[in-house]
C-alpha cells in the first residue's frame, strides 16, 4: 500500500490504492471486475453479470428506508493505458505508481486512472459502509467505457431495476452535468505503392514530442497540438523531394496525440535542406502552440535506409491525406456558454501491411452536426482514394432542467459548499446517453472530483476535492 490508503476519506481512498495496482485497461477488465465481486462477497452482497461484462451489485436500504424506490450508483471499470516514450511500462502486469504534487495525486509517467477509478473507488466504499443513510441501491460497473463505450451499449432492458442514476465519471469540483456529446469515429484505410529507394539517398527518423495531449473531448478546447498534424504539416510544407517510409502517431482513440514519428528519404545532397525546411516549419509550428504545449520538442536521427519506400505518389497523397483531415474545435453551442458543439480529432495514424490506418474521432451535442462531420472526414478520404469506415455512433445525453434528481443535488450542493451548483453539459461522452436510450425516463445526473488532464500522463485528481465529493455523495444519498 502507498501513501494514498492515509488519505481521507480512508474508506474510499484505500479502495482507489488497491485499484492502483489492478491491470484494467479498456476490454482488460478481468481482474478489476474480480476485485468488486470480492468485496460484494465479503459484505454478503449479490450481485449479476450481464454478457458484456457489466457488472450490478445490489445493496439493500438501511433500516427504515427499505422500500424507498431503488437509486443507481453507475461508474467505468476501465481506464485509459497512456505513457511517456520513456517510461518504462506494461499496463498489463506493473501497478500505477502514485506521488502526490501539492495538492493532487499524479502518476508517474503514466495515466493515473482517476478517470474513472475514482468513481469505482467511491462505490465500492458506499457498499462497504455501514452508517451511509440510503435506500435501495444498485451499484452498476460498466466495462470498456473508454473505446467505445460498448459496455453501456450492451445493457439490456430488466438489467436494471432502478429509475435515478448517479453517474460519477465527472471530472469538476462544484459543478453538476446533466448533459453530454455524442460521437462517433471514422476509420481510413490508404492502400500505398511501394518501390526501391534508389542510389545516394539517406533515411531519417523525426520524432516530434512534448505535446501535453489530453481528453479529446473535455480538453479539445484548450487547443492543445495534435503531434500527427503538426508532423504531416510539416512534412507537406517541404520543397525537397522526399518518400515516406513510415509513419506513426497517437494510441488511443479518445486522446489527442501527443507524440508522433515519421521516417522520411531523401537525397543525399538534400540534406542541409531538408533540415532546413522542416525546422523552419516545425518552429512556427511550436510559437502557434507555445501557451498550451510550451515544452514542443523534435529531433532527427539517421537510420538505415529500407529496401522499400512510398513512391512519390503515395508519398504525397499519404501526408496531404493526414494534412486535411480536420482537428479542432469545429463550433461551439449557441446555447449552453463556453461549451464546445462539435469537434474533431485526427487520434491515431499507423504505417503497416503496406497501407496507412487513420482513425478520427468526432464528438457534437447535436445529431445533424456530428453526421455533418463523419460525412466531411468521410469525403476527404475518399477524395485521396482511401476506403472509409464510419463506426455506429452513440448518442448524445439530453439536459432535463427539470429533473428531480438535480434538484435534489443542487440543494446539497447549496448546503455543503454554502455556494450554488455550477450546471452544465461536458464535450466528452459520458455513458448516461446511451443508458437513458435502453432505459427511457432514467432521471439522471453526473458528479465528480476535480480531475485534470485525463487520458494522458499528467493526469491527476485534486485531494480535497474528493473529499468533499464523497460529503455530497453521501448527503444525495441520505436526502434521496
Amino acid at each position: 500500500m502507498t501513501f494514498v490508503s492515509d488519505l481521507k476519506p480512508r474508506e474510499l481512498w484505500q479502495h482507489f490504492d488497491q485499484i492502483l495496482t489492478i491491470p484494467r485497461g479498456s476490454k482488460n477488465e478481468a481482474a478489476i471486475r474480480k476485485y468488486v465481486i470480492s468485496i460484494a462477497d465479503k459484505n454478503g452482497l449479490s450481485c449479476r453479470q450481464d454478457g458484456a461484462g457489466n457488472l450490478v451489485v445490489l445493496k439493500p436500504g438501511a433500516p427504515g428506508r427499505e422500500t424507498d424506490p431503488v437509486l443507481i450508483l453507475q461508474s467505468h471499470l476501465d481506464m485509459v493505458n497512456e505513457k511517456n516514450a520513456d517510461v518504462n511500462h506494461d499496463f498489463d502486469k506493473d501497478p500505477i505508481r502514485p506521488h502526490r504534487e501539492g495538492d493532487f495525486v499524479k502518476a508517474t509517467g503514466t495515466t493515473l486512472g482517476a478517470d474513472n477509478g475514482i468513481g469505482v473507488a467511491t462505490q465500492l466504499a458506499v457498499l462497504e459502509s455501514p452508517d451511509i443513510v440510503h435506500g435501495p441501491l444498485e451499484l452498476l460497473f460498466t466495462v470498456d467505457e473508454e473505446t467505445g463505450l460498448t459496455g453501456a451499449a450492451a445493457l439490456e432492458p430488466g438489467f436494471l431495476k432502478g429509475t435515478r442514476m448517479l453517474n460519477l465519471d465527472t471530472e469538476e469540483e462544484g459543478a453538476i452535468y446533466v448533459g453530454c456529446a455524442g460521437g462517433a469515429g471514422v476509420d481510413l484505410l490508404l492502400i500505398l505503392d511501394w518501390e526501391p529507394p534508389g542510389s545516394e539517398r539517406l533515411t531519417f527518423q523525426v520524432h516530434l514530442a512534448g505535446l501535453k495531449g489530453g481528453h479529446s473531448g473535455v480538453d479539445i478546447h484548450r487547443q492543445r497540438g495534435n503531434a500527427i498534424k503538426i508532423l504531416a504539416r510539416a512534412l507537406a510544407a517541404l520543397q525537397t523531394p522526399f518518400r515516406l517510409a513510415g509513419i506513426r502517431g497517437g494510441n488511443m482513440r479518445n486522446a489527442i496525440p501527443r507524440e508522433a514519428t515519421a521516417r522520411v528519404t531523401i537525397p543525399r545532397l538534400q540534406e542541409p535542406a531538408f533540415r532546413e525546411q522542416l525546422n523552419l516549419t516545425l518552429a512556427e509550428t511550436a510559437a502557434e502552440v507555445r501557451v498550451a504545449d510550451p515544452e514542443m520538442n523534435w529531433d532527427f536521427n539517421q537510420v538505415e535506409t529500407p529496401d522499400v519506400v512510398l513512391t512519390a505518389t503515395s508519398s504525397e497523397t499519404a501526408i496531404d491525406l493526414l494534412n486535411a483531415l480536420p482537428h479542432g474545435v469545429t463550433t461551439m453551442s449557441y446555447e449552453i456558454p463556453e461549451l464546445v458543439e462539435t469537434s474533431g480529432n485526427v487520434a491515431t495514424a499507423q504505417m503497416r501491411d503496406g497501407r496507412l490506418e487513420i482513425h478520427v474521432s468526432n464528438r457534437s451535442s447535436v445529431a445533424s452536426a456530428l453526421q455533418a462531420l463523419c460525412e466531411q472526414v468521410t469525403s476527404i478520404g475518399r477524395l485521396a482514394g482511401a476506403s472509409v469506415t464510419t463506426g455506429e455512433a452513440y448518442p448524445g445525453w439530453q439536459p432535463n432542467l427539470d429533473s428531480e434528481l438535480l434538484r435534489i443535488a443542487q440543494r446539497v450542493y447549496q448546503k455543503i459548499r454554502n455556494e450554488a451548483a455550477r450546471v452544465k453539459a461536458v464535450h466528452g461522452g459520458l455513458e448516461c446517453g446511451l443508458i437513458g436510450e435502453t432505459f427511457p425516463g432514467m432521471d439522471m445526473v453526473s458528479i465528480g472530483p476535480q480531475i485534470e488532464f485525463p487520458h494522458s500522463p499528467d493526469e491527476c485528481v485534486k485531494i480535497d476535492s474528493v473529499a468533499e465529493f464523497w460529503e455530497i455523495l453521501v448527503a444525495i444519498l441520505e436526502d434521496v
